[in-house]
């Protein structure tokens, strides 16, 4: 059973166009309207992969009140919590001529102190019947660097566990309150060690960091090359597989990456084959423009290709 949690959720407004112009109107398609946010998008994952997620999320305004009806119309089982800034729209442009895509984010509205407490008290009383949690996305302002920790701290409290995904500061903060599994990107590392992560000997010294900081599992994704899985017995290279096609948009493959990541968790995998499927899906979703589900049956396909390579102690 998985509980999600996003703090600064987004309506993802998904358009097309031939060719982006730079002086007058350029005309658009839309292709996709959803909800999103890191975890709403991971519950989206979950669902996708034929598990069961609840999402719990804020919702604002006008804006919010769309935000829980594409939830609804969806199917994904989620749990409101209602905020007076007005939820954040954001906008993915994909322009076929070059087959590039756009992502344009907000920083969206600010939750005030006892929207933050109510928030807490949320997820406490939903922690009893979910196994793992997963926070994912950014803050929204005024909401404290430390907020993560205090999650950590209650999840930890009530026998559950916490797979993480953030940056900055929040990340920081959080590193040594019992979080069981935390993912991190190329600049995320990069800003949390203080210099370049190029390959896996990089992601090797920041896994380390973390895991002496008390994380019990430390994954550094490393874009085309793959991912580190690193435990207190050892570090795991997966290498990516080649792709089928020319990739589109990198939008929402971390959240898809932590989706198969927690439903193999759930099903009782180890973390280096729960982090291959996740690295096949996160390949997945690159072949799709903007931030448009993976493709369940390609995620599967790609998982067997997938190098595991156990790296020598040093």
């Amino acid at each position: 059973m998985i509980l999600t949690l996003t703090l600064n959720p987004t309506v993802d407004i998904c358009c097309e166009v031939d060719h982006l112009e730079d002086v007058g109107k350029t005309r658009a398609q839309v292709r996709f309207v959803a909800a999103g946010g890191g975890g709403i998008n991971v519950a989206r994952g979950v669902a996708r992969l034929g598990g069961r997620a609840t999402a719990l999320h804020t919702a604002g305004r006008e804006t919010g009140q769309r935000l829980n009806r594409l939830l609804d119309e969806e199917g994904i089982e989620h749990l409101a919590l209602g905020i007076a800034g007005e939820t954040r729209e954001a906008f993915v442009l994909f322009e076929t001529e070059s087959r590039r895509s756009y992502h344009i984010v907000p920083p969206g509205p600010r939750i005030e102190d006892h929207e933050a407490r109510r928030c807490l008290d949320a997820l406490d009383r939903a922690l009893g019947a979910h196994q793992y949690v997963v926070a994912s996305g950014s803050l929204p302002g005024g909401v404290p660097d430390d907020f993560y920790a205090a999650v950590a701290r209650q999840v930890k409290a009530a026998g559950s566990r916490l797979v993480l995904d953030t940056s900055g500061p929040a990340l920081r903060e959080s590193l040594q309150e019992g979080v069981f599994l935390l993912r991190c990107n190329r600049s995320e590392a990069a800003w949390l060690v203080g210099g370049p992560v190029r390959g896996f000997a990089d992601a090797r010294a920041v896994n380390e960091h973390l895991l002496a900081a008390g994380v019990e599992v430390a994954i550094t994704t490393l874009g085309e090359l793959g991912a580190l899985c690193s435990t207190g017995r050892s570090h795991t290279e997966l290498r990516a597989p080649v792709l089928p096609g020319e990739p589109l948009s990198d939008a929402g493959a971390g959240d898809s990456m932590v989706a198969a990541l927690t439903v193999r968790l759930v099903a009782g995998d180890d973390p280096v084959d729960a982090c291959a499927l996740g690295v096949a899906v996160a390949a997945a979703s690159v072949l799709t423009p903007g931030t448009e589900p993976f493709d369940r049956d390609l995620a599967e396909s790609l998982c067997a290709a997938v190098r595991i390579k156990r790296q020598a102690d040093s």
